[in-house]
């Protein structure tokens, strides 16, 4: 029997699934200059063992490339897990066709960042990847009254 690790409303945890170590120490900065702790994978493979065992998360972001899963798949999978489903994820390329665009959202993506991105619009879509939590939570939380559009 192994451990599961249920969330919590209050998580400050933010999964970071990336293969290219440049971007994932730039990911990494950002998100603790923000207050977030960074629980990283270097490929899909990690971030699918990860979510295996702890679903304590605020959000993930996930790079659409990455050897073993592709970002896609992983997200994809965590569709087909309730306790994993509540965790907004963001997802970063470096591809050009905006088609992929309708794939991320189709699979459960809430946010899309194209690559290369500046540390200011890393900030900014992340803060709405985390207010997209919120919402979910409040929803989850007290479905009559929950926010319907982040203002």
């Amino acid at each position: 029997m192994r451990d599961i690790t249920i969330a919590t409303p209050t998580s400050n945890r933010i999964l970071v699934a990336e293969d290219d170590a440049m971007i994932m120490r730039m990911v990494t900065a950002i998100l603790q200059k923000e207050g977030y702790t960074v629980v990283p994978a270097c490929d899909g493979r990690e971030a699918y063992r990860i979510l295996h065992t702890d679903a304590d998360f605020a959000a993930a972001i996930f790079d659409m490339h990455m050897p073993h899963l592709k970002g896609l798949d992983v997200i994809t999978h965590m569709q087909t897990e309730r306790r994993l489903r509540r965790i907004p994820v963001m997802m970063m390329t470096a591809e050009r066709d905006l088609t992929l665009c309708s794939e991320f959202f189709a699979a459960g993506a809430a946010l899309f960042l194209q690559k290369p991105f500046t540390p200011a619009q890393m900030q900014t879509v992340l803060r709405l990847l985390v207010s997209k939590a919120a919402v979910s939570k409040t929803k989850q939380t007290n479905p009559h009254n929950a926010m319907t559009r982040v203002a």
